[in-house]
């Protein structure tokens, strides 16, 4: 991309933008968040459409003018459908972290209980980390995985699901490796009526592929990022059954 209008305006943001670029290409990255993004994904990012502010959804906005930013995110919430399944699909979230926080607030109230993989046992700090809004406000109930083969507890979990009946399961991870058995945490679910979320934010480039089941199916509404092994722009994506629809997109905006 041509930053020659940038090195004169502002050298120090042309000059760290070429660093990063330098370093990039030298250095082979491992970490699947930390994926690369296509020239075309550049080129749209740094667009006109950063001028366009589009508050509300498509042919409902605030805004004038937007007939055509509301084409993009058409596509973007057609394809998303397309691609993981679902009834409907919010694009709107800045981050993963947003659309968690959205998914929580959509549909349970602060201090209703909830069940996540604890986080030195390979889950996110929006699964109920104390320092995070998940655990300042909700009652987080953590599950860990077994110490010989380092899987999670499925026993444990169905055992703090009974007895803490939660209002709200919400599994995913940011450092599990494993396959998660979506179907058993539907079941848990069910056992006490709370409803299931899944955080698919490190997995959704393997799910859209067909190497890692879809969770999508499971559950009451899934969160993704549009990043990390999807290879799109930064943002988050939440997926969600027809019945949590108004819910989520009043909870996203206002």
């Amino acid at each position: 991309m041509s930053l020659k209008t940038l090195k004169t305006q502002d050298p120090e943001i042309h000059d760290a933008i070429l660093a990063e670029t330098q370093r990039q290409h030298d250095n082979l990255e491992l970490i699947a968040s930390e994926n690369y993004v296509s020239e075309a994904v550049l080129e749209a990012q740094g667009s006109v459409l950063t001028n366009k502010y589009a508050e509300g959804y498509p042919g409902r906005r605030y805004y004038g003018g937007c007939e055509f930013v509301d084409k993009p995110e058409r596509l973007a919430i057609s394809r998303a459908k397309e691609l993981f399944g679902g009834d409907h699909a919010n694009v709107q979230p800045h981050s993963g972290a947003q659309a968690n926080m959205a998914a929580y607030l959509s549909m349970i109230d602060p201090g209703d209980t909830v069940l996540g993989l604890s986080l030195d046992h390979g889950g996110h700090l929006t699964h109920g980390h104390p320092l995070n809004f998940s655990g300042k406000y909700f009652k987080i109930v953590p599950f860990t995985v077994t110490r010989e083969e380092e899987l999670i507890d499925y026993a444990e979990a169905e055992r703090l699901v009974e007895k803490e009946k939660p209002k709200m399961l919400f599994i995913g991870a940011s450092n599990y490796s494993r396959v998660i058995d979506w179907e058993r945490f539907r079941k848990m679910a069910d056992s006490v009526g709370a409803f299931f979320c899944a955080d698919m934010a490190h997995y959704a480039g393997l799910v859209a592929a067909g190497l890692y089941p879809n969770p999508v199916p499971f559950t009451d509404a899934t969160t993704t990022t549009t990043h990390k092994t999807l290879r799109g722009p930064r943002g988050g994506l939440i997926l969600c059954k027809e019945e949590h629809k108004k819910a989520i997109n009043r909870t996203v905006f206002p």
